[in-house]
């Protein structure tokens, strides 16, 4: 089966630091995997290279057979590529609904009363239609989460990028927000994953990358990647001759 994501001898730099460094991987449609790494290992500068939030120094990335190296963020946006921050960053005046909204009409090109379904169909699905009227500078931080989580679907996706997402919720909070990306992921959205919380990870893909000074080390089977001597040192500060 051909890529919906291809990545090839991805290159940047920012002065003297690398934060993609010759990265390659291949993401099928319908495919969920997870991308691993310590603090500054290049995970969101690689997401918003692939949004185009950020120009690469070299190297190509396409997406459903097209070249979309040199293409802006909204372009690609349009072509089926949205995500969430890290950090949630919702239009705190406008309403859970009217945020969705946004990504309905800017994201899907939707208008009309199309636009609006589609909005609240999204509100249902990631739980936050009980607070569609709601201000979003209002919420808790995981009702931020699931609207950062919202406003990427209402753009109908064809590539959803999470970065992040479980960060700073309680476990109770994490396995929630859990079983709603399994219900989106097994509905057949393909999902790139960079999260620091592993057994979220763990629970949804079934691939693994692990990034360090912005190059490739590992990519597997998620059991055998986190089972490897040169990840336990590098992301989890574990001595493998120890």
């Amino acid at each position: 089966m051909s890529a919906l994501l291809s990545v090839s001898g991805l290159q940047k730099s920012f002065g003297a630091v690398v934060v993609a460094d010759a990265t390659s991987f291949d993401v099928t449609e319908g495919e969920a995997i997870g991308i691993l790494g310590p603090n500054g290992a290049g995970k969101t500068s690689l997401f918003n290279l692939i949004t185009g939030t950020l120009r690469p120094d070299g190297g190509k990335i396409s997406f459903a057979g097209a070249d979309i190296t040199t293409n802006s963020a909204a372009a690609r946006c349009k072509m089926g590529i949205a995500r969430s921050f890290q950090i949630p960053q919702p239009f705190g005046g406008m309403t859970v609904f009217e945020n969705a909204l946004v990504g309905a009409t800017q994201g899907a090109g939707l208008t009309g009363d199309k636009a609006e379904a589609h909005a609240l169909s999204v509100l249902e699905e990631t739980g936050l239609l009980p607070k569609a009227n709601a201000r979003a500078g209002t919420l808790t931080l995981l009702e931020r989460k699931r609207l950062e989580l919202t406003r990427a679907l209402s753009a109908k996706p064809k590539l959803l990028l999470l970065d992040e997402i479980a960060g700073g919720l309680t476990e109770a909070e994490c396995h929630s927000l859990i079983d709603t990306i399994k219900t989106i992921h097994a509905r057949g959205t393909t999902i790139i994953w960079i999260e620091h919380v592993v057994h979220a990870l763990l629970a949804v893909v079934e691939r693994l990358i692990v990034i360090d000074f912005g190059k490739k080390i590992a990519e597997g089977a998620p059991k055998t990647i986190m089972e490897s001597p040169e990840v336990k040192e590098i992301y989890l500060g574990v001595d493998p001759n120890v």
